[in-house]
């Protein structure tokens, strides 16, 4: 029974440890790596009616007329096509890293005109070109929309979601590639999502105490450089050797089985800094765990003001020469609610801010308010940031 308990004890210790640890691949990207964005220009075509009405919108029949001389149609000049079944699009795309030809890619369509839906449209071949003009992707099909609406012949209409936009899954495919150097003169360099110079002293003890010697440097804060060597070193540490490697990045592919190892080392990051985040449109505040404030006392109080309208009749005496006339009158009644105060004890944390305003039933809105006031008095120990 003893032997059980210690074992469950010990079983726990590590489970509380490894849910602090991290992996450097999850904290960390690597320098070069990265994705691009594709943009695209193209017709959605097949619509029921719900396409973009060319008279407001004349460069959908531009595009289209277009369209047509590439298959040796030409459209005789002043013929005005009303293509309510066309709709002029954007479409975009993002490029992964390490994209192959051929590999597919989802792809978004959104209308630039009026059309009112693109549900049931079939986007026509668009080229995705990428911030250099050049074309690397080209895309084609049938578009997804989530949305729907339904319209009345008075003018009254339903919509649920957006009509206008939609997604093709695999709906373009990668015509070129992008080569990314990773490696430069030797060095890898491993750059923390999350700039912090604790953080990056930690993963560099972690690489250097996995290897047994000094091959990794925290440069700043958000930066470790790796010494990785060139391909005959890397070759010598793991034992590999590049046989059958035709690819053009030949010497690259030396590093990958450092790069694995280096990626899977757990280490346990530091503590993220106070950081108080609100949303004044939706309501929602995130509180960070090391929030604290210093001693300060805050009173909250509503003060409504409704200013009615009244009317009342003036009748004149009998046998008089007045008249009967209509007046009104203003009430104006000022309620102001009971002041809601509340002192924080010094270095107060996270939960006893948020019990202590809870028990004097502040909503969101005032939360937020409480928030910006302790924070301009220098008495928030964070930084509050607004989205």
């Amino acid at each position: 029974m003893r032997l059980t308990r210690c074992i469950v004890f010990t079983f726990l210790l590590l489970l509380i440890t490894l849910c602090d640890a991290a992996r450097i691949k999850d904290i960390t990207t690597i320098a070069g790596v990265r994705d691009n964005q594709l943009i695209g220009y193209g017709l959605v075509v097949g619509l029921d009616g719900t396409g973009d009405r060319t008279n407001q919108v004349p460069f959908t029949q531009q595009t289209f007329n277009n369209m047509l001389l590439e298959f040796g149609i030409r459209m005789p000049k002043g013929i005005n096509l009303q293509l309510k079944n066309v709709a002029a699009v954007s479409v975009h795309a993002t490029l992964p890293p390490f994209a192959r030809l051929g590999q597919k890619l989802d792809i978004t369509v959104s209308s630039l005109g009026n059309a009112a839906s693109l549900r049931g449209g079939s986007l026509l071949m668009t080229p995705l070109r990428g911030a250099d003009g050049q074309v690397y992707a080209m895309s084609q099909g049938n578009v997804v929309v989530s949305g729907f609406g339904a319209r009345g012949l008075d003018g009254s209409k339903v919509t649920v979601n957006v009509t206008a936009s939609g997604r093709i899954a695999n709906g373009a495919t990668v015509e070129k590639t992008i080569f990314m150097p990773f490696v430069k003169e030797g060095i890898i360099t491993f750059e923390l999502t999350q700039p912090d110079f604790t953080t990056a002293e930690r993963v560099e003890k972690a690489i250097n105490n996995e290897f047994g010697y000094s091959l990794a440097q925290a440069t700043d804060a958000s930066a470790i450089k790796v010494r990785a060597g060139y391909p005959e070193e890397i070759d010598r540490r793991f034992s590999y050797k590049g046989e059958g490697r035709f690819e053009q990045n030949t010497e690259l592919s030396h590093y990958v089985p450092l790069i694995s190892k280096i990626e899977n080392i757990n280490l346990e990051p530091a503590e993220v800094k106070a950081k108080v985040i609100v949303n004044s449109r939706t309501g929602t505040i995130v509180i960070g765990q090391e929030v604290t404030v210093a001693p300060v006392a805050v009173t909250h109080g509503n003060l409504s003001v409704v200013v009615s309208e009244r009317t009342f009749v003036s009748q004149p005496q009998a046998f008089s020469n007045g008249k009967t006339v209509v007046g009104s009158a203003s009430d104006i009644n000022v309620n102001q609610a009971a002041n809601r105060m509340f002192e924080f004890a010094p270095g107060p944390a996270l939960k006893d801010i948020v019990d202590s305003i809870n028990a004097v039933g502040a909503a969101p809105g005032d939360l937020i308010a409480i928030l910006e006031a302790i924070k301009a008095a220098g008495a928030l120990h964070a930084d509050l940031e607004e989205i």
